[in-house]
């Protein structure tokens, strides 16, 4: 969807509100522990310049509270504590309760009482946002069942293990699904933001939120997410998109049709664009993406090479090693042996974090 339908998804567009009407935005915060600051500032910080005139920060226009259970200082994840400014009050009060997630696998993110809370304010139909991580605590919570969610490209195979019945999308920087909104994080949470305050308030006030940031144009929910290094240097976003797509289905390949419709063209003009971007036809990138990941998997693991075959997305163990032979000019058995090399053959995508 573009910014303006994104919008339109949640509401209508409105005028900014005389002082006196009140805040027609109201957003209370769940900072989980180690949480990203980045996320929750980019967020805060719109709806502060979008409440007021200039730099003032009067909460004329928008409102915003950072709850918990308790009073302590909650640490993000670079060690600086916020302090918070309400408990858990009335969910209802709020047009919108936004979750921002931080590091993984470092402990509880919140309370027993808090996913209570946050549980009761599902019930009542309030409209629940995770920013960065904030998605898996949603789905951890069972609040994301049956619904489409958003995640990092960087935190995709974080994701998929943890819920394997979930189908994660990260070829997006947000995604708004009924009342429950999801959004890759990083500078995705600004367009988020811009979306949020220009349904509720209207867009001469989120625009002036970005340009007081001296951020340029908003993107729309749709855009890929930026992503280093197999799309880095790729322009042409749906080129982009069609490259994560591969990269987040390699034990099980998508068929390029499959990945032309997700992109929204058809198959002949993907074939085109790679043509014209890549000089590579989309199944042959494909395929190399997947033996190189194979490669990768050889020099660092101990796993059989049937078993590598099969996470590389080959599902015949002879045709793989005549496959990693033609591109590589060794067997994938030579390849243990000797070591770990640099493959000179694909340089165009060393360094990919599937190959980390």
């Amino acid at each position: 969807m573009e910014r303006t339908e994104a919008a339109r998804a949640v509401g209508t567009a409105g005028k900014a509100p005389a002082a006196s009407a009140g805040p027609t935005l109201d957003v209370g915060f769940l900072l989980a522990n180690h949480f990203t600051l980045s996320a929750f500032s980019l967020f805060i910080d719109h709806l502060r310049l979008a409440a007021d005139d200039g730099d003032r920060s009067r909460p004329i226009r928008a409102r915003w509270q950072v709850m918990s259970s308790r009073q302590d200082p909650i640490r993000a994840s670079c060690g600086i504590g916020i302090t918070p400014t309400a408990g858990l009050g009335d969910p209802a009060s709020f047009d919108y309760i936004v979750v921002v997630g931080g590091l993984l696998h470092t402990g509880a993110p919140f309370d027993e009482e808090t996913l209570a809370w946050l549980k009761k304010a599902a019930a009542l139909g309030v409209p629940l946002v995770g920013l960065c991580t904030g998605s898996f605590v949603l789905a951890r919570a069972g609040l994301m069942t049956g619904r489409r969610c958003c995640v990092s490209w960087y935190h995709y195979q974080d994701f998929r293990t943890e819920f394997p019945h979930h189908a994660p999308v990260a070829d997006r920087l947000y995604v708004i699904d009924g009342n429950r909104i999801t959004c890759a994080g990083g500078g995705g949470v600004a367009d988020l933001a811009t979306a949020l305050i220009e349904k509720h308030i209207g867009r001469a006030v989120a625009q002036k939120s970005r340009h007081v940031l001296l951020l340029d144009r908003a993107r729309s929910a749709s855009e890929a997410q930026p992503h280093p290094p197999v799309a880095e240097g790729v322009a042409d976003d749906r080129v982009r998109r069609a490259l994560l797509l591969m990269e987040q289905n390699i034990a099980v390949p998508l068929p390029i049709a499959d990945i032309a419709r997700r992109v929204r063209v058809s198959t002949r003009q993907l074939e085109r664009l790679f043509h014209a971007v890549l000089g590579q036809r989309p199944a042959e990138f494909y395929r190399q993406l997947r033996l190189r990941y194979a490669r990768f998997l050889l020099d660092t693991t101990d796993r059989s090479v049937t078993a590598i075959a099969l996470d590389a997305g080959f599902s015949d163990c002879a045709h793989f090693s005549r496959q990693f032979k033609a591109m590589h000019g060794f067997t994938p058995s030579d390849s243990r042996s000797a070591g770990p090399a640099l493959d000179a053959s694909m340089p165009s995508l060393a360094g990919s974090r599937v190959f980390e």
